[in-house]
């Protein structure tokens, strides 16, 4: 089909079929899968390029921590093998290109319209469409609306008071210039600690002239081992392409690697150790995802196990106590907040140049024409300020867009009050409306990404066709689904530990965001079982009219 546009004094109308929101890794494929359909469908992407998180965060160290054997897509094995990653973790300009390869391969650029930001969605009940408009003022209407908007793409950029009367650069990680930033002998601050934070404070420590880090969580880390790979090695991961596809699909958290440890109670203290040491020496995740499940819902496992982990951050910082103090967790479990991989990380404190500041005795109070004030009064003064403060995760880019369902009803106020989906997949009160990254699936943080979102892709174009084959056009998650959904999630998340903790996993770095994990912890394995059940019983729980 070929899309028509309507040309009058009225605003420009684009009919579609259908409609993708983001041209990240989930909004290609979905482009992709939904134009083989036959349908007549087009991305949308703010940004002036494909990439989704991988175009808007280009600070210094941003690089992935899934290995690249494994954080690809899984449709084409010719694709797979096509491509040659450098390294094992590679850096943010590899991945951008590798995303730009895609979709050159695939031709779906001509089907994107970039530099286009979406600003309202409203359902008609009378058409069963949606009208969807742009911050251009062009109007969309379009029967199905997949919304592939990220679930790390809402910055929280007004963080402090006063950051316009700012005399020097401030820039959010999550929103870097392209044209990059000279840190050349300028007085630098990052405010936040986190897996963002950690990339940028390890890659300008060099250049800077001096470096203040407001520190306010400390986080457990874990050393990166990030191998070049040749051809050669290229090749026999190619080789083993059917295998992986098929492996991440089951595991826990969509790597290659799951729990395979014996119970932690029938193992010697020894025996425990010698596990640990093996995966910390690994030099991936795993030694979160892939050694002992009890550390999600046992305290006393969760303790032995960040004991070993403060240890070994305490040698690294020679056991200085300020240091060891401000930057090893006390007061959270391992692996109930992100885990974050580094390199060297821990020892830039103990640079000459570099003055950790701590955010807990003395909180930031706002931005000075200076610099930073804390609430001991003292102006730290600087010339650059880099916010590694995160995001409003799973729920945000979906909030900051008017999206409007049945009876008017809000999805921005509905969230404010709770953070409810159907599997992450719609809605009820949304119909046509699919997500993909949303709350309340894996894909809202504890999954390699590629996986998750491709998994649901795959899910929501099979039920997009299924609805088209049935003479259907209307999908709507019901309210009997979506509270029985909400249920379960609730219940295994109260098993565990981290709905304990306070982290952006709990909505808890946002002021006055509803409390729920955002992400499905019941495991991928477990996640697509379900998906694959519901599409085999025809998609039940979701009405079709």
């Amino acid at each position: 089909m070929t899309m028509q546009v309507t040309h009058s004094k009225t605003p420009l109308v684009t009919r579609l079929d259908a409609m993708v929101i983001g041209a990240g890794v989930a909004g290609l494929y979905q482009l992709h899968k939904l134009r083989e359909m036959g349908l007549n469908v087009r991305g949308y992407e703010a940004g002036t390029g494909v990439g989704g998180t991988w175009y808007w965060n280009r600070y210094p160290g941003a690089r992935f921590d899934s290995q690249a054997e494994i954080y690809q897509y899984w449709f084409s094995e010719e694709l797979y093998k096509s491509w040659q990653p450098s390294e094992r973790f590679p850096a943010q300009p590899e991945t951008e290109q590798w995303l730009n390869f895609v979709a050159d391969r695939l031709d779906l650029k001509k089907d994107i319209q970039f530099s286009t930001r979406i600003v309202s969605a409203h359902y008609s009940e009378d058409t069963g469409r949606w009208t969807v408009t742009t911050d251009a003022g062009e109007t969309i209407d379009t029967q199905f609306l997949i919304a592939c908007c990220g679930m790390l793409s809402a910055p929280l950029k007004d963080r402090f008071p006063g950051q316009a009367s700012f005399n020097g650069e401030i820039h959010h990680t999550g929103l870097w210039p392209k044209q990059g930033v000279d840190f050349t002998g300028k007085r630098v601050a990052v405010i936040g600690t986190g897996a963002t934070g950690i990339q940028v404070i390890q890659s300008i420590a060099p250049q800077v002239e001096s470096l203040k880090v407001f520190v306010r969580t400390p986080q457990y880390i874990v050393p990166m081992k990030n191998y070049k790979y040749s051809k050669e090695e290229w090749a026999k991961w190619g080789e083993r392409f059917h295998e992986l596809k098929s492996r991440v699909r089951q595991t826990f958290a969509g790597f290659d690697y799951d729990f395979e440890a014996p119970p932690w109670a029938d193992l010697t203290p020894e025996e425990r150790t010698d596990i640990l040491e093996q995966h910390w020496q690994e030099g991936s995740l795993s030694l979160w995802l892939a050694t002992f499940p009890e550390i999600f819902y046992d305290e006393a496992v969760s303790e032995e196990v960040s004991k070993f982990v403060r240890a070994k951050m305490r040698e690294r910082l020679h056991n200085d106590p300020k240091l060891c103090d401000l930057l090893i967790p006390t007061d959270y479990g391992f692996g109930t907040h992100r885990v974050p991989l580094e390199n060297k990380y821990l020892e830039v404190y103990l640079q000459d140049n570099v003055e950790a500041v701590d955010c807990r005795t003395a909180p930031i109070e706002e931005i000075v024409p200076e610099g930073i004030r804390t609430a001991d009064g003292k102006i730290h003064e600087v010339d650059v300020i880099v916010l590694a403060v995160g995001f409003d995760a799973g729920s945000g880019a979906l909030s900051r867009i008017d999206i409007r369902g049945r009876d008017g009803r809000a999805l921005k106020q509905q969230w404010q009050q709770e953070i409810r989906t159907a599997m992450g997949l719609q809605v009820h009160g949304y119909p046509n409306l699919f997500t993909t990254g949303a709350p309340l699936a894996p894909s809202a943080a504890l999954c390699n990404m590629t996986t998750c979102l491709q998994q649901q892709v795959d899910w929501i174009t099979g039920c997009i066709d299924h609805a088209l084959k049935n003479g259907k056009q209307t999908v709507e998650a019901t309210k009997e689904f979506e509270d029985a959904w909400v249920e379960h999630h609730d219940e295994v998340a109260s098993k565990t530990l981290v709905v304990k903790t306070d982290s952006w996993y709990m909505g808890s770095n946002v002021d006055g965001k509803p409390r729920r994990l955002l992400s499905y912890i019941g495991g991928v394995g477990n996640y697509h079982k379900r998906c694959d059940a519901i599409a085999a019983e025809g998609y039940s729980g979701f009405s079709m009219s």
